[in-house]
């Protein structure tokens, strides 16, 4: 494994890349669940080596550039709200003025080769490096070269506009354009599916319990976004958790929970078992040496509601694989830290089980949309993120379909690429995506309090490993 080291990152020019068609300036509204996520920008980063030929790279950074900006120009002409600006309309909600503003583009330059370069901590050679600040606009893009001969392409989102899900599609169909293949997939825009039932129908124990206005949430229990303590800072990891890993531990609680009489069986799904997994790790460690004592400890993971709503109907089913924009719910469960150390792995994966199961139904999304319609215009919060002080909680929003491996714009799949998300919250937000590699495993990325990744480092190192330049044979 090569020396890590810091390294410098240089503009070398920053131009706007508009839809290559011309379009006709309109209005794209927010749909009621659009309207759940705060301002936040989330980024995406991959990682490609540049075959070397006769001691060369094969291909120029221009030429790269080049594929990028004409590529991309043609993908905004489908995905025309990446070329647009938030504005407020009368109510004082955000929507998407789909003006063809356009997207900045900066080509930069660092001095370091991709062997050299800490992935495992994206805070020194991710952050304000390689992922750009978006500045205006909904989309950013950076493409950057390093010194190998290799690029870094990144983007950076605005949430509002689109889930992980949508950026995905996305991403591939620029990726396709770039190599003039036909688009897999279409985005679609329609928000009326996603149009509020009349009358108003949804139970009010079960959303309120999941989200708060943002009026209540300053009244009940202000959020704690503010980290003072130097101990308490919140810092960024990636680690790769092996697949026989992953696959040991499903096996492990699912063969504890099949023995569990007082509770009924379920056979625990990879996410579910690692969630628990991680929940329970963490919490086993607090109270110990110079950690926080907490008595409550919230956990939940995000829901993609598109195959929910569907709900078999093949028609609409082809219309929500290509939605863009947001469809997403975070349901939770809170547990005492002391009973998440006493009971078993299964235990804990049957709590996950038992908070995600009733938000995966048609019915929990419909109800969700009605109640965003009964409190608009204010706007609201999901309540795992309205942490007090003697709760903490943990987000994972599972990207294992992240198509890593099909973002390839000509010059080879990337050798790595992750989601990067740096937010200010004190919740902590996991995203476990799968390996460049394609053999199962899992590269995990993890936003966290420091004492919380310590803790998993110390006790799950043989779960939890670092990434490195090794794993992914970078020359």
């Amino acid at each position: 494994m090569g020396a890590k080291r810091d390294f410098n990152v240089k503009v070398i020019k920053t131009e706007v890349v508009a839809a290559s068609l011309p379009m006709q300036e309109h209005w794209l509204p927010q749909s009621n669940l659009d309207l759940l996520l705060p301002p936040m920008d989330v980024g995406v980063f991959f990682c490609y080596q540049n075959p070397i030929i006769s001691g060369m790279p094969k291909y120029s950074f221009g030429s790269m550039v080049k594929v990028l900006k004409v590529s991309l120009a043609e993908t905004l002409v489908s995905y025309y709200a990446f070329a647009g600006e938030f504005v407020q309309n009368l109510a004082g909600e955000p929507e998407v003025l789909c003006n063809n503003a356009g997207v900045s583009f900066t080509e930069a330059w660092a001095d370091i080769e991709l062997k050299e370069m800490n992935l495992y901590n994206p805070d020194e050679s991710i952050e304000g490096k390689l992922v750009p600040k978006k500045k205006h606009g909904v989309l950013a893009v950076q493409a950057t070269q390093l010194k190998c001969g290799g690029i870094v392409v990144a983007c950076t989102f605005d949430h509002r506009v689109a889930d992980a899900y949508s950026t995905d599609m996305f991403l591939v169909s620029w990726a396709e354009i770039a190599q003039s293949k036909p688009l897999s997939q279409l985005p679609s825009f329609p928000r009326s599916f996603l149009s509020p039932r009349r009358p108003s129908l949804y139970d009010p124990l079960v959303i309120d319990s999941m989200y708060i206005p943002i009026s209540a949430l300053k009244q009940e229990t202000p959020a704690v976004t503010n980290i003072d303590d130097d101990d308490d800072q919140v810092i960024s990891r990636i680690y790769y958790v092996k697949a026989e890993e992953i696959s040991r531990l499903q096996s492990l609680a699912n063969s504890c929970n099949n023995n569990m009489i007082s509770t009924k069986f379920h056979r625990f799904t990879k996410l579910e078992t690692f969630s628990a997994f991680l929940w329970k790790t963490i919490a086993n460690g607090m109270g110990k040496n110079s950690t926080p004592n907490y008595e409550n400890f919230r956990f939940g993971i995000v829901v993609n509601g598109r195959s929910r709503l569907s709900d078999g109907v093949e028609e609409q089913a082809k219309v929500l694989k290509g939605y863009f924009g947001n469809v997403l719910s975070i349901p939770f469960g809170e547990k005492k830290v002391e009973k998440l150390k006493e009971k078993p792995l299964s235990w804990v994966a049957n709590a996950v089980h038992e908070f995600l199961e009733p938000a995966k139904t048609k019915e929990h999304f419909l109800g969700l949309i009605n109640w965003v319609e009964d409190h608009r215009p204010e706007p609201a919060l999901a309540r795992i993120y309205a942490t007090n002080e003697d709760a903490l909680a943990v987000v994972v929003s599972s990207g294992q379909q992240f198509p890593v491996r099909k973002i390839e714009f000509g010059w080879g799949e990337p050798v790595f690429g992750s989601y990067h998300f740096p937010w200010e919250g004190k919740a902590g937000y996991v995203m476990p995506m799968p390996s460049p590699k394609g053999n199962g495993d899992w590269v995990v990325y993890m936003h966290m309090l420091k004492w919380q990744l310590e803790l998993v480092e110390a006790s799950a190192a043989n779960v939890f490993k670092p990434l490195t330049a090794d794993y992914l044979n970078l020359n």
